[in-house]
């Protein structure tokens, strides 16, 4: 499967790497929060705030299979040092745009949108195949949780710095953190040691490589159905989720350093549930916490599509958001993990390319249609139908049995093999 790698200091190794993702992260977190913020001061547009967050999908949704041929072949390092560099080289472009217009043209906003979104798109795919290689076996489920705990913490602290920055620091210099984040991305990744896989290097033919992908993941039913129900999931979450700024700032009539404190609590809670999983992630069954984490969002979700458009309507709209949040890294950290336990590693880049497009078509579907319902029926009514869709998605899962039985049995054939390699040594 992999060349032979000595995982003697994995954990010295993983750490470089998840500070790398966490200084990169938060920097590029910031410039994002504060792109959203302007196009919502700027517009007050449900419709453009929804066709921002559509261009920031659509590579995710039409490159991801392609990619996944790609990231199995490449040098992954070189692969996250270029990304990184190319989101610097066009946060450049933007701030210098909007320096020399005194505003940014509503397009380059959007082209800026799109490439973060392309880079994203080779690096999500190509950070989830590097796990299996960087740490043993039996602590995939935490180090997800880890990775998790990191991301999260990005979402903690970028939107309340980026608000406070978004004040303060005029937007076109606010961007250039972009830039910073780079430079600490790459300075670290450098240190890191990622092994090759048996694959890397050998020719690419993207068609073929992307229906083998595709056939690998279709002929696990199990994972294919628990992919089709997360698509659906995105189908009915992704337009309430493009909303939470207008939802703050229109509904309950609140600030743009309220809206930052909506995803900072939101952030809190995902902390939270990613050290629990970080630290207990140990499960026997893992799609237990999947199904409860279903249950917590769309309650959650859906309550807040209820509440006053007022300042008492705000707060409990904050704290609902504070048990969304400790509920939403359990579905992709789970499920994560135990598609990297189902296949080898030499196959993932192909395997996950394909998941991750699956699962992201249907966001923008959902977006295309957001914005218009949101200005016809009230962007609060799109969190009552997301609660619901949520809450049906649950249930449809623990239907299947599939499904609902897919990672004990998984984890019986991983005990299995691991007696059957004992017993041969």
């Amino acid at each position: 499967m992999e060349t032979n790698f000595d995982l003697k200091g994995w954990r010295k190794n993983f750490y470089i790497f998840l500070s790398g993702q966490f200084l990169s992260g938060i920097t590029s977190m910031i410039v994002q929060y504060a792109i959203i913020w302007y196009l919502t001061r700027e517009t007050g547009s449900a419709t453009v705030l929804s066709l921002a967050t559509l261009l920031g999908m659509l590579p995710m949704v039409l490159l991801s299979p392609f990619v996944g041929p790609l990231i199995d072949r490449w040098d992954k390092k070189r692969l996250l040092i270029f990304t990184d560099i190319v989101v610097a080289i066009f946060a450049v472009i933007l701030a210098i745009t909007g320096t020399l217009a005194n505003h940014f043209p509503l397009w380059l906003v959007f082209v800026s949108l799109l490439m973060r979104s392309v880079a994203q798109t080779f690096q999500m795919p190509t950070i989830q195949s590097i796990l299996p290689m960087m740490v043993p076996e039996d602590q995939l489920t935490k180090v997800n949780g880890q990775l998790g705990m990191v991301q999260s913490a990005n979402f903690i602290i970028a939107p309340a710095l980026g608000a406070f920055l978004y004040a303060v620091v005029p937007i076109n210099l606010l961007i250039l953190l972009d830039v910073l984040g780079a430079v600490f991305g790459v300075s670290l990744m450098i240190l890191v040691r990622i092994p090759k896989v048996v694959s890397q290097g050998e020719k690419i033919q993207l068609l073929a490589d992307t229906k083998f992908g595709f056939q690998k993941l279709i002929s696990n039913r199990g994972l294919w159905y628990i992919t089709l129900i997360g698509a659906a999931f995105t189908l009915i979450y992704m337009p309430a989720a493009s909303m939470y700024p207008l939802m703050t700032m229109q509904y309950f009539n609140g600030t743009v350093g309220q809206a930052g404190l909506v995803e900072v609590i939101y952030s809190v809670g995902m902390l939270l549930g990613g050290s629990l999983i970080g630290f207990f992630g140990n499960w026997k069954n893992r799609m237990l916490p999947v199904l409860i984490s279903y249950i917590v969002i769309g309650v959650t979700t859906g309550l807040g599509g209820i509440l006053p458009g007022n300042q008492t309507g705000f707060l409990w709209f904050v704290g609902l958001n504070a048990f969304a949040g400790i509920a939403t890294p359990f579905f992709n950290t789970m499920l994560m993990a135990m598609i990297q336990q189902s296949h080898p590693a030499a196959q993932l880049g192909r395997i996950l390319g394909v998941l991750n497009s699956l699962i992201s078509l249907t966001g923008p579907v959902g977006l295309i249609f957001a914005g218009p319902l949101a200005d016809f029926l009230g962007v609060e009514k799109l969190f009552m139908i997301a609660g619901l869709g949520t809450l049906i998605c649950g249930v449809a899962t623990w239907l299947v049995p599939a499904a609902r039985n897919y990672d004990r049995q998984l984890q019986e054939k991983l005990a299995e093999n691991s007696s059957l390699k004992d017993s041969t040594e």
